[in-house]
């Protein structure tokens, strides 16, 4: 899951170097939250009009955590 995260990613910014990821272990919940970090040039393509692309990479990887039987949250920081 974290390299599909990367692998979107890597298409919408600049500065590819500056992207990481972290993953959380899973919580009370079973949520895993993985935090994506981007440069500060490259946070508002990351984010999009609205919040438009921040929201559809959240939903790819919903649904790619389906795959797995897992509950996930994506924080763009």
């Amino acid at each position: 899951m974290k390299e599909l995260l990367i692998a979107m990613v890597e298409e919408l910014v600049n500065d590819k170097s500056a992207i990481s990821v972290t993953v959380d272990e899973p919580d009370s919940e079973g949520v895993i939250v993985y935090h994506l970090h981007v440069a500060s040039e490259d946070m508002g393509r990351v984010i999009g009009k609205q919040g438009r692309i921040a929201r559809a990479i959240r939903t790819v990887m919903r649904a790619g955590a389906v795959k797995y039987n897992q509950k996930i949250a994506v924080e763009i920081e």
